[in-house]
């Protein structure tokens, strides 16, 4: 068995698809009674192999229902896809604040991880827009948790990677969701440039990311600056190309390009992705200088630096909900992601996952911390890579 980064290979002694939450806690209670590890699985797009295990695979995309509606939430089993919630809410006019890119991830995988997505500098991770969670945990319980009820598990299991238990069930924050979007295209001169013009469309834009690509001159940085509702370009981001788009078609903006990737070959090959928070005074050195070592092939055809700049290290978001302290965000967070493809005659995978070893090192050293957080042992033995 594989995963999305494709470098990592594992054959599990069983594969469980549980139906129910208290299926999940009966397998998570025997893999604390030394049955193997057990490690739930949604899609498989993690890239370094935390979801895989020779012990007990739970598929948990046998739990992926979508309950309720009600006013600004709504409840949903946590393998369900981004995309399966955005199609029950949309009809009632209404989104998750913070949507991944790509829509086909679980709830509980995301969760998992934190969930970092373009409206982040607005309402923080997807981790902090969540009202509660129903968590099978190693002692065979499914515990109900919230900002105001069983808070350490809350806190825990958001952002937690599996070790603490597995989200089985997730109440989440919901928004209006605008009609239709203003995307706009800046190109930047260098990171120091990106981050600048992205610190200045914080304060205006709903929506920012920004990506570096190679070219024969080198790495040509670009920002996207979102306005939901939006008419005209915000000021002050000097030349801008911008495209109106229902909100939907800019929510799944990555079908039409994963299409095309998988008729090319490009989205079956290895993906060894690497992505790290680094404090914001020292991002874009960091970044130019990981740039200034790499060139096309070590990148991939299809392969997409991202740099995202986020607030500070407390999100923003509803001050109601907490942000999911596992995080460890360094001050004025910068995300920088190298996410590689090994495509036919650039660097093999392994080269590729040995570089981005050395990348999280240099990425901790400065300050920085891995996203998601590096694998390390469950505490209380309930599931782990």
């Amino acid at each position: 068995m594989r995963d999305f980064g494709g470098t990592v290979e594992w054959t599990p002694r069983e594969v469980a698809r549980p139906g129910s939450a208290e299926e999940v806690a009966a397998l998570t209670r025997a893999g604390a009674h030394g049955h193997g590890p057990v490690v739930p699985r949604g899609c498989g797009h993690s890239t370094d192999g935390r979801t895989l295990t020779g012990g007990i695979s739970l598929d948990m995309r046998g739990l992926a229902e979508i309950h309720e509606v009600r006013g600004d939430r709504v409840r949903v089993d946590a393998g369900a896809t981004w995309r399966e919630v955005l199609e029950a809410t949309l009809p009632y006019g209404l989104t998750p604040p913070v949507l991944t890119d790509y829509l086909d991830l679980t709830v509980g995988g995301t969760l998992s991880a934190g969930g970092v997505g373009g409206t982040s500098h607005v309402h923080g991770t997807q981790a902090r827009n969540v009202l509660e969670l129903r968590v099978a945990t190693g002692d065979g319980a499914i515990t109900l948790c919230s900002p105001a009820r069983n808070r350490r598990l809350f806190d825990t299991v958001r952002g937690g990677m599996g070790r603490h238990g597995v989200i089985t069930q997730a109440t989440l924050r919901l928004v209006p969701a605008p009609r239709h979007v203003l995307s706009c295209r800046v190109p930047c001169g260098s990171a120091a440039d990106l981050l600048r013009l992205q610190a200045l469309a914080r304060t205006r834009a709903d929506h920012i990311s920004g990506q570096a690509r190679p070219s024969e001159d080198g790495w040509r940085y670009e920002m996207k600056a979102v306005l939901y509702e939006g008419e005209t370009p915000p000021p002050g981001l000097g030349r801008t190309e911008a495209e109106a788009l229902p909100f939907l078609d800019f929510a799944d903006r990555m079908r039409p390009d994963v299409a095309e990737l998988t008729a090319l070959g490009e989205w079956a090959r290895p993906h060894p992705w690497a992505m790290a928070f680094l404090p914001g005074d020292v991002a874009a050195g960091f970044v130019e200088k990981t740039l200034a070592a790499m060139g096309p092939a070590d990148i991939g055809l299809s392969g997409v630096v991202l740099i995202k700049g986020l607030r500070d290290a407390a999100l923003p978001g509803p001050p109601h909900l907490p942000e999911a302290p596992g995080l460890r965000l360094p001050a004025e967070p910068v995300l920088f992601g190298l996410l590689r493809t090994a495509s036919p005659g650039c660097a093999p995978p392994e080269a590729m996952a040995a570089a981005n070893q050395d990348f999280l090192i240099r990425a901790v050293a400065a300050g920085g911390a891995p996203y998601p957080r590096a694998p390390a042992p469950a505490s209380d033995g309930v599931s782990r890579p």
